[in-house]
């Protein structure tokens, strides 16, 4: 008898999670090597403005010293600036550590210590001694927005917003009802709890072994080679492990050029890893204004959506994300009229965070949505119904599928809000207010170009490899799961390998397309060496398979039996011996386009949720605790409900943060962040979080992968926040429209 058991859809534990609990998983900064030099940076004082001087020789005296870099002795790096461009970057010239005495942002690079030990790396690094000539400085998006611009290049993979569609202006003046309001939100920093580290293993003969803490290994095994102007032969990056990812290491940072520059340099092994304070001199979600206006009929139908946003970057990058398009998507309007434009800063380049772009642009039209729901008379939940999109009017294609619409109804029944009094600070209980807020979110469901191999030995054990990353997300795990199905194996059988730069290609781990991309490729491979061993076993003299299709058979329990007779079979290990080889192998790439997956832009793909949330205020201290969240999620096939559940609660968690606590706060006389560290830059600790529950409502998609997966690293902070502020007002009767909300603008007047 045929096992029936599946791995995919089932509740599995992590496969890595006895390794990360055992302390035997190992980060970026824990791999050694003999002659290992330990490094630290010397950030600048000021945010703009020049190095007049620049003196090491305290530092150079210290004992363990080994030597001290600056842009006076660094060694010559690639000229042009397109060979710093790394996959994922924005347009304009990528920042170059220790190139010249310019000073660009606070907390620069300066100079960089090298020394035999961490702790006199440290110690000398405060006795560099650097003179500045001050210039003028911007840190301030209230200010700089008066010089917005629309970026002339456009960043590659970040969609710009649609051409205006009928007269936005003209229907909002004419429509019976209209919102319209300015929305903010701060800076965030990332904050993993792994620091961004790099060490480099020197290997005597002019390779290196590069550990990095990065979501691409690949990314940086080019970035490394193109500045340094190395064979990509030379450069292997390895990371197993990510300490928390969300999108900090997307893109290479300073200290992984900083310590490969001093290995190479040195000719001896380098560690560099930032310290939690340095970890907020580079990467971070830009502050954002958004302007929305809503016209609208009484009945709360949409007759025109206007929505202006303006972000914050660097003066030398022109990073950009997807703010105001879901305006356009979540719901229609024959006028609708979308910009987005980004103000110079004197500050590092923004980066990508989870989700980046909708958390921001989703706030702003949430709320916006939820004031039009209270000038209607509408309920939130009703409101959304008579606005739902049936198509991508954006770009006027149809969806792979939507189940929006269940999400609204499952998740409002779980979340009881037809008990919901809609008169703002009618729900009370003590001196506690009590509201409930809603709001929608929408994410991409995107699919990359991905390679992965399959191998299976003559012990039927198969190992599985990509140079993809998991970034704690569950992909080491997922990809088992696939694995074991796909040649009836069990987990315990099945290993798998990723974050090394020499197995096969991938992307940047991010954008949730990881378990759709990996997956399928996975899928893939496997499915060449199934027609391979299937092949080989109908050859085995005598073979009971002989006169079998492979539509006939099944693998099952380490078996390719026949389906109609299960006592005809044949043993992987046979299979693989039939061959004349100890192993069978397999190498397949998925992508769109690719193993019969539409084309780009023949359907628009996206993951939906409906977030319903509780607060209780206290009335007289101001004091809020979100004390209930039910998030109802369709995205396409869920392959591991428990890891899947792990990462919606990560999302929510974070969109707590970005409602109550996140605020990245800057002296803007001098340039400075005030608050940069885990003390003062405050994020959601257990006791802030209560009751989270996820409902993952069923959703068919055969469009947007082979594996039907649509993704869910980012789906869970999208429309959490906006949901908050919703509560919060039907708590208080107070619209708070910029982010975070905190116990003095809710005490305000």
């Amino acid at each position: 008898m045929l096992k029936n058991d599946t791995h995919v859809g089932s509740p599995r534990s992590r496969v890595d999670g006895p390794a990360k609990v055992t302390g035997q998983a190992t980060y970026a900064a824990e791999f050694t090597a003999p002659d290992l030099a330990h490094a630290y940076v010397v950030g600048s004082g000021i945010a703009r403005g020049t190095i007049t001087a620049i003196d090491a020789t305290e530092a150079e005296a210290v004992p363990g010293v080994i030597k001290v870099f600056t842009h006076e002795n660094r060694p010559g790096t690639a000229w042009f600036s397109y060979k710093y461009q790394d996959m994922v970057g924005p347009p304009g010239d990528p920042f170059r550590p220790l190139a010249s005495d310019e000073i660009q942002f606070s907390d620069q690079p300066v100079a960089l210590v090298v020394a035999e030990s961490f702790d006199v790396a440290r110690h000398a690094a405060s006795l560099v001694r650097v003179c500045y000539e001050q210039q003028p400085h911007e840190t301030d998006l209230s200010r700089a927005r008066h010089d917005s611009y629309e970026p002339p290049r456009k960043r590659t993979g970040i969609a710009p917003p649609p051409k205006p569609r009928g007269d936005a202006v003209k229907a909002f003046g004419e429509a019976p009802v209209r919102v319209s309001a300015e929305y903010t939100i701060a800076t965030e920093h990332h904050n993993p709890m792994e620091p961004h580290a790099t060490t480099v293993i020197w290997d005597g003969g002019g390779k290196i072994t590069v550990h990095d803490k990065t979501q691409g290994v690949q990314n940086s095994q080019a970035y490394v080679a193109s500045v340094f102007g190395l064979s990509s032969d030379d450069v292997r990056v390895v990371s197993p492990y990510v300490g928390g990812g969300f999108g900090s290491g997307l893109r290479p940072q300073h200290q992984l050029f900083l310590a490969v520059m001093a290995s190479l340099a040195l000719e001896r092994s380098v560690r560099l890893e930032l310290t939690r304070q340095q970890m907020f001199s580079h990467v971070h979600r830009p502050e954002t204004i958004n302007v929305l206006s809503l016209g609208a009929d009484r009945d709360g139908k949409l007759r025109s959506i206007q929505h202006q946003a303006v972000a914050a970057t660097s003066r030398f990058e022109d990073h950009q994300e997807v703010v105001v398009n879901w305006s356009g998507l979540l719901y229609p309007a024959e006028n609708v009229d979308l910009r987005y434009e980004l103000a110079k800063l004197d500050t590092y380049s923004p980066g990508d965070m989870r989700a980046p772009g909708a958390p921001l642009g989703v706030f702003a039209l949430e709320s916006a949505m939820d004031e039009l729901a209270i000038a209607t008379g509408v309920d939130p939940v009703e409101l959304r119904l008579r606005n739902y999109a049936e198509r991508d009017e954006n770009d006027d294609v149809p969806f792979s599928s939507k189940e929006l619409r269940a999400c609204y109804r499952q998740g409002a029944e779980q979340f009881g809000w037809s008990r919901r009094n809609p008169k703002p600070g009618s729900m009370r209980e003590g001196r506690e207010l009590i509201g409930w807020g809603m709001a929608s979110g929408v994410w991409e469901a995107n699919m990359m170009k991905t390679s992965a191999r399959a191998v299976l030995g003559a012990d039927g054990r198969l190992a599985i490899s990509c140079a993809t990353s998991d970034i704690g997300t569950g992909t080491y795990t997922i990809l088992t799961q696939i694995a074991a199905d796909a040649l009836g194996l069990a987990m315990e059988d099945v290993t798998v390998e990723l974050g090394d730069s020499s197995l096969p290609t991938s992307p940047v781990q991010g954008g949730s397309w990881t378990a759709a991309s990996a997956g399928s490729a996975v899928m893939a491979a496997c499915q060449t060496l199934r027609e391979t061993l299937f092949k080989q076993a109908a050859k085995i003299d005598g073979s009971p398979l002989a006169d079998a299709a492979i539509d006939d058979v099944a693998f099952s329990d380490g078996r390719i039996v026949l389906r109609t007779d299960a006592a005809r079979s044949v043993l992987l290990a046979d299979a693989v011996g039939a061959g004349g080889h100890d192993k069978v192998e397999a190498e397949e790439a998925a992508g769109p386009g690719l193993i019969g997956m539409m084309l780009p832009k023949s359907h628009a793909s996206y993951t939906h949720a409906a977030v319903f949330v509780e607060v209780r205020i206290d009335e007289d201290l101001g004091v809020m605790r979100v004390t209930r969240v039910v998030n109802a999620v369709a995205a396409g096939r869920i392959l591991n409900p428990k890891t899947a559940r792990s990462q919606i609660i990560g999302g929510v968690v974070w969109g707590i943060g970005m409602a109550m606590h996140e605020e990245t706060l800057t002296d803007h006389r001098l340039g400075r962040m005030m608050n940069h560290s885990l003390s003062e830059y405050h994020v959601p600790a257990n006791a802030d979080i209560q009751d989270i529950e996820v409902i993952f409502v069923e959703e068919h998609d055969d469009k947007t992968s082979p594996i039907g997966v649509k993704g869910l690293g980012e789906i869970g902070i999208v429309g959490t926040a906006a949901a908050i502020a919703n509560a919060v007002h039907h708590a208080t009767g107070k619209r708070i429209r910029s982010l975070p909300i905190t116990i003095d603008k809710i005490l305000a007047g």
